[in-house]
């Protein structure tokens, strides 16, 4: 999938590649990481490929924690009683790292989307959770597109 995304972003005229990079960056498992190496990789400049993927992430992050903090003043907060067995280990890593630790980490094994939308439900602080993703967003957007600048090839572990 991600070698599908990449050819797609470099498929685009040149002046184009980076909304490219913004519309892919918006994928939940793309994120700001492999959309920061995609850019690097379909050549464009690394500044513009890691700001590109970073925009992109954090547009679809916003809209999903928005969306679930509406969702949360409908329905009120789930008790962790009633969540299923992968919601309650991420319910007791929030209770264990907060905010910062799980928005910092959870990008390890979870999309942005998934890990804020699940902050939020929790009953985490809205401007709290986005504040901490885009600091996440930006420190993995970076060390990816760093990473990819440098010649490490990231795109054949996804």
């Amino acid at each position: 999938m991600i070698e599908g995304l990449q050819e797609w972003t470099a498929g685009l005229p040149a002046v184009l590649q980076w909304l490219g990079v913004i519309a892919v960056s918006a994928i939940p498992f793309v994120e700001s990481y492999f959309g920061s190496v995609i850019g690097v990789v379909a050549g464009l400049n690394p500044v513009v490929a890691i700001v590109a993927a970073v925009v992109g992430n954090v547009i679809s992050m916003v809209l999903v924690v928005l969306f679930g903090d509406r969702i949360r003043r409908l329905r009120g907060v789930e008790a962790p009683e009633d969540m299923s067995p992968r919601k309650q280990r991420l319910h007791r890593i929030f209770d264990r790292f907060g905010v910062p630790g799980v928005s910092l980490l959870g990008q390890t094994v979870l999309p942005s989307q998934i890990t804020s939308g699940a902050l939020v439900a929790f009953g985490a602080n809205t401007r709290g959770v986005i504040v901490w993703q885009v600091v996440s967003i930006i420190l993995w957007g970076v060390l990816f597109g760093v990473l990819a600048t440098l010649g490490v090839d990231l795109l054949a572990t996804a």
